[in-house]
């Protein structure tokens, strides 16, 4: 009934009033929003009573291409794809899917691929049109039921491809000829997924966008082009200026118009000359007009005419010198001179001039060949312009340049590797900083003292076992806020930091804590001398958020009682 219905209209239509365009496109390409009324699940033949149901009302769009047979008939092709929507699908008890009942969120997705017939008008400013699509449709709304919903009796899941088809009517309103707008299009939407939870599903949906009109010839604009036989000239020389047109049919008639600076008199010719002789130095223009059209009516329509179509020469004066400018060497200490030469000629063997500027120290002479001294002059290049004048006034200049060489910098600073701290010994404390670490700490603290204005890098270690316990303690932290995590090779590097700080009076600014993947229990010091890039020296190395991982208390390991000794002894 509805299909009926919408070829009414189009057929009303199409006996409308007269086209203001008699071409019709050879293909039609349009980029669409749409809006889809998806009747996702519906129980109402089971059995003949409604059990429940579920529709999703989705945003989306996509777009279309139609191949034009002539001005009614075409073939098109259809992409839509619409967004998600997350629905609540109650099941009752007592259903034969789940007789327990269920409820949940289900998310409902669909894309349609279509192909079919398109009737309708493609000539005129209202263009309406009738399709009939069949095609395939893609979803996940089927799948995710069943699994949201428990409906595992039914073996496996739902395909997600099913059988579509599309009947519906639009209209498109013509804005230029390449270029509609598609105010409204409404359809019937058909789907077939086979599964248990819907036996109809019926669907509308309404789309608007525009239309991009291809393969509609326009009119052929005649063009001229406007050509000097030379481009540059002195005065006296002639210039011949030619009008060419690209005219499509040999029968119509050709009016020219060429005008512009030196040229003189009315013609109707293709080609004109213009006088240069009392003309000024500089660049001139040229201008050729055309007209095309039937012999007597030229230019009758706006396509037959071509206007403002320019061509450029330039009267030159009589030619100025020419120069090049060298120095030698090109590479100097500071202090030290060069040897600035200049190379210049004049077309007319005009009398020249020399002059000379450096952008820092001094250029001395007034001839060809100078001296350039680079006493107070800084370190870095240094640009040299050689310049020459004829008696006309006329002038050339050159560039040339030196290096100015900077003294030789002195070695830079890198990080050096000084002792490192063992862990291995106490296996109940593996992070303590023990008496035997001390040595290699006190060497640490002299050599920081030493060196005022260096600092040092504590980068610690952690063996296989200890980085297996922090994973599991990790995950473990995931899910429970309290847990805790031993950083064991953080810990190491900030207890040390903490005696060398505590015990030695180092200040804390001075030394940084890292770690580093190695394998083992120890802590590598390294001084950082001033000017070095401790991340360019050592590399794989991650800082320690001393926020996170605090200096433990260093305590003396628990008495320990013997067989044969009252009396209690500590490390």
């Amino acid at each position: 009934m509805k299909l009926t219905a919408a070829l009414v209209v189009v057929a009303v239509t199409l006996t409308g009033p007269p086209a203001w365009s008699q071409e019709h496109p050879k293909a039609e390409v349009s980029v669409d929003y749409s809006f889809l009324h998806f009747q996702a699940f519906d129980y109402e033949s089971f059995g003949g009573k409604y059990e429940f149901g579920q529709a999703y009302n989705l945003n989306g769009g996509g777009g279309s291409f139609v191949y034009n047979f002539g001005p009614i008939i075409g073939l098109k092709a259809e992409f839509q794809g619409y967004g998600s929507e997350t629905r609540t699908v109650v099941v009752p008890p007592g259903n034969t899917f789940n007789p327990a009942g269920a409820s949940a969120g289900v998310e409902g997705n669909i894309f349609t691929y279509m192909f079919g017939p398109q009737f309708g008008k493609r000539r005129g400013i209202f263009r309406p049109y009738g399709q009939a699509l069949f095609g395939g449709a893609h979803s996940d709304v089927y799948s995710k039921a069943y699994s949201n919903l428990g409906f595992t009796q039914f073996g496996s899941t739902p395909s997600s491809n099913a059988f579509a088809m599309d009947f519906g009517v639009g209209l498109d309103i013509a804005v230029s000829p390449r270029f509609s707008i598609r105010p409204f299009e409404a359809s019937y939407l058909r789907t077939t997924f086979d599964n248990h939870l819907s036996a109809n599903e019926n669907s509308t949906r309404f789309l608007a966008g525009v239309v991009f009109n291809m393969g509609i010839k326009p009119p052929l604009q005649l063009t001229v082009a406007c050509s000097a036989n030379q481009t540059s000239v002195f005065p006296g020389e002639p210039v011949t200026v030619a009008a060419t047109v690209g005219s499509q049919d040999p029968k119509l008639g050709v009016v020219y118009s060429i005008s512009g600076d030196g040229i003189t008199g009315a013609n109707n010719s293709a080609t004109a000359t213009a006088n240069t002789a009392d003309l000024t130095p500089g660049q001139h223009t040229v201008r050729c007009d055309a007209k095309e059209g039937k012999p007597g009516k030229e230019g009758a329509k706006p396509w037959q005419v071509a206007t403002q179509s320019t061509a450029t020469f330039t009267v030159k004066e009589f030619e100025p010198p020419t120069i090049s400018c060298s120095v030698n060497p090109t590479t100097i200490k500071p202090g030290d001179s060069a040897t600035v030469t200049a190379t210049a000629a004049s077309p007319q063997n005009r009398p020249l001039t020399y002059t000379y500027t450096a952008s820092a120290g001094n250029v001395t002479g007034t001839g060809a060949s100078a001296s350039y001294s680079s006493t107070g002059a800084p370190t870095g290049p240094v640009s040299i312009t050689c310049n020459v004048a004829d008696d006309k006034g006329h002038n050339a200049s050159a560039n040339s340049s030196l290096t100015i060489l900077e003294p030789p910098k002195p070695p830079q600073p890198h990080a050096q590797a000084l002792c490192s701290i063992n862990f291995e010994n106490d296996k109940k404390r593996p992070m303590r900083v023990d008496n035997e670490a001390k040595a290699c700490l006190d060497e640490v603290a002299l050599d920081l003292q030493r060196q005022s204005d260096a600092r040092e890098v504590l980068i610690g270690q952690s063996n296989a076992k200890e980085k297996e316990a922090m994973e599991k303690q990790r995950k473990y932290a995931e899910h429970h806020k309290k847990a805790n995590v031993d950083d064991f090779a953080g810990q190491r590097a900030v207890n040390t930091k903490d005696y060398l700080v505590k015990e030695k009076g180092i200040d804390p600014s001075r030394i940084s804590v890292a770690t580093s993947t190695t394998d083992g229990q120890k802590v590598e010091d390294y001084l950082v001398p001033a000017g070095a890039n401790f991340s360019s020296d050592v590399q794989g190395t991650t800082p320690v958020d001393e926020t996170a991982v605090q200096p433990q208390v260093r305590k003396p390991l628990p008495q320990r009682h013997h067989a044969h000794q009252g009396a209690a002894t500590s490390k």
